[in-house]
């Protein structure tokens, strides 16, 4: 399932990530890239201990803890730190899929990467290109969200970032382990969560909404690992 989170960061919070990342130190994509992926990648990237990366990906991790879409649809347990990355000049990412396992900067631990997330920086009339182009068993599809939306995608999609003719697409990207491992059962429980939000918003006084919200509860103990 592909979901699209709208306004994860204000206008303000987008505006002062592009002003830090004027000044950033870009370097070669390549260097984070599995052996495969380094020949289908170019763009650049912050380096994983760059200090402007990780003041930016504080604001974004402060921002998606109040998210209630996303903690519904995700689950988080664990959220990798968000890395940032450029592209111009006809610079692209060749089709490829996420390593099953990263490990998370300055620390000994890694992620499991159930979830890959983008969210757009770039006003999507500031460059041509740059599509997120993601290809599931029936069809492909390409994503250019507005700044400060993000999109939120299983980790097992094969998917590749169009060449970028005109502009600068500037994104950042991260990765999620669920509680939630299985992908059609964390799937359950967004549309099970979003129909009882829903539900409470039309008729809040409904008698069946405490019954639906203990079957959710039950289904999560079920299927969750902490």
């Amino acid at each position: 399932m592909l979901i699209r989170i709208k306004g994860v960061l204000t206008a303000e919070e987008i505006a002062h990530v592009l002003n830090a990342l004027k000044d950033a130190p870009w370097a070669d994509g390549r260097h984070s890239a599995g052996y495969l992926s380094q020949n289908v990648k170019n763009n650049e990237q912050l380096p994983d201990d760059d200090p402007i990366a990780n003041g930016l990906g504080e604001i974004i991790l402060n921002a998606l803890q109040k998210n209630v879409i996303f903690t519904s649809a995700a689950l988080p347990l664990k959220v990798l730190p968000p890395l940032f990355n450029r592209y111009s000049d006809g610079q692209s990412y060749g089709g490829h899929i996420d390593g099953a396992v990263r490990p998370i900067a300055r620390s000994s631990h890694s992620i499991r990467t159930d979830l890959s997330a983008t969210l757009f920086l770039s006003d999507p009339k500031s460059y041509d290109g740059g599509e997120l182009v993601l290809k599931d068993a029936f069809e492909e599809r390409g994503i250019k969200f507005s700044a400060g939306d993000m999109v939120l995608y299983p980790g097992t999609s094969v998917h590749r970032i169009e060449a970028v003719t005109r502009g600068v697409r500037l994104a950042a990207f991260f990765w999620v382990q669920s509680m939630v491992r299985d992908t059609a059962h964390r799937e359950t429980l967004f549309q099970l969560d979003s129909a009882i939000q829903q539900l409470a918003t039309d008729i809040p006084k409904h008698a069946s909404l405490v019954e639906l919200a203990g079957i959710y509860h039950n289904l999560l103990r079920s299927w969750a690992d902490t």
